[in-house]
């Protein structure tokens, strides 16, 4: 499995004192020094952490991959045309939220999200959805011309070390074989840590797990390098 690395909450920390400290594009070149794969960024509508400036740098800087999470609104898919990240992941958003709760709602949107997933598989950038292990939202995935989904594990995580593991692990095992079966391909990723990560080699054919607080948080024990290598080889 590959490993994408979510940076946003080193904006976050940025932006509680407004300042330049610590750098989010020296925290991606960490990363990547560490043998990550690809860097996300989730540029949010109300940009609490990564801003439009720290993706436009970026993007031309990173030796790896561009991995835009976004909603699916018109500003965003303008921005994400214009700066032809690698890969886009289209999440649900809402405004008061700390972090993302759920997956995105394809099956009840579905000429709404095919019609948004048109110009950006055009443009030639590779997409993902967020998406809850839920069968009917996997087979609604697969219509919108989308490459990739990516399962939502926060209920796994959740769940991780109480008698409703399996139940919601299966759920994920069961949902990657059905998109696999349709034709996508596979990411995971929410509330994966260093802990509850191991399962996902248990999942056939994942291809990244895409993985931002529980590494920041390592980071601030052990260094954002190690805390990278670490992850990287919990996934190897």
């Amino acid at each position: 499995m590959l490993l994408g690395v979510n940076i946003d909450h080193v904006a976050t920390l940025r932006n509680a004192r407004g300042g330049v400290e610590p750098s989010v594009f020296d925290a991606a070149m960490i990363c990547e020094k560490a043998g990550c794969h690809g860097i996300t960024t989730h540029l949010r509508e109300d940009r609490r952490h990564i801003k439009d400036a720290d993706v436009r740098v970026l993007r031309p800087a990173l030796k790896t991959r561009l991995n835009l999470e976004m909603a699916a609104t018109d500003e965003m898919q303008k921005i994400a045309l214009d700066l032809l990240p690698n890969n886009c992941c289209i999440v649900p958003e809402r405004r008061q939220e700390v972090t993302t709760e759920g997956g995105l709602e394809v099956a009840g949107q579905l000429e709404r999200m095919t019609k948004f997933v048109e110009p950006l598989v055009k443009a030639g950038i590779v997409v993902s959805l967020f998406i809850a292990p839920d069968e009917e939202q996997v087979i609604a995935a697969a219509k919108t011309g989308a490459q990739f989904i990516e399962l939502h594990t926060g209920a796994y995580s959740e769940a991780f070390g109480t008698d409703k593991e399996e139940y919601e692990f299966s759920r994920l095992k069961n949902a990657a074989k059905l998109a696999q079966k349709l034709g996508l391909q596979v990411n995971a990723g929410h509330g994966l840590n260093y802990e509850n990560v191991h399962r996902m080699h248990e999942i056939d054919g994942l291809y990244e797990l895409n993985i931002g607080h529980s590494i920041i948080s390592r980071a601030v024990f052990v260094g954002l390098e190690k805390a990278v290598e670490d992850m990287k080889n919990l996934i190897a």
